[in-house]
């Protein structure tokens, strides 16, 4: 699930996997108190029916302990992730060929969320232009790993990939 801040991705995703038992795999920290409100709103929108593991680096290797075929996934979101493998001074390349390597053999339903930050204004730091770079490739490698990939707009889907 691709698109824009506030463009409605994170509940279309949700609203996929709704009716059921299911994993909310949160990236985000709650740094201060206008996260730790977003992060409430989040809960409070999706419900008892989810379990919330937050991971904020290590998402490749939960995400695999986590699959099961009985209960889909949703992560939200890759572009935090980004934000805190950079902010941790990791390397973002052998993370991200982790995950890939999770994704290119499922064990159970995934949904990923991330934001599409390459359609505005070129960053005006280095940092803003490097971040910006890595969600590109993130979004790229990882869209071409999933069966389907959707922008949302307006909180509109559009389907870019579907070969399921």
């Amino acid at each position: 699930m691709l698109g824009g801040a506030r463009s409605g991705k994170s509940a279309y995703g949700e609203s996929l996997l709704a009716g059921g038992p299911a994993l909310y795999l949160a990236t985000g920290q709650a740094r201060d108190d206008e996260m730790a409100e977003r992060i409430a709103l989040h809960r409070a929108r999706r419900g008892a029916a989810w379990t919330t593991v937050e991971e904020p680096l290590d998402l490749a290797a939960t995400l695999d302990r986590a699959l099961d075929p009985g209960r889909p996934v949703l992560v939200d979101c890759l572009t935090l992730w980004i934000a805190n493998l950079m902010e941790a001074g990791r390397d973002i390349a052998p993370a991200l060929n982790d995950l890939c390597a999770v994704l290119a053999r499922p064990n159970g339903p995934v949904v990923l969320i991330s934001n599409e930050v390459g359609l505005g204004l070129v960053p005006e730091t280095a940092l803003g232009r490097r971040f910006r770079d890595h969600q590109g490739v993130v979004n790229q490698r990882v869209a071409a790993a999933c069966s389907r990939v959707v922008f949302v707009a307006a909180g509109l889907p559009l389907v870019l990939k579907d070969a399921s």
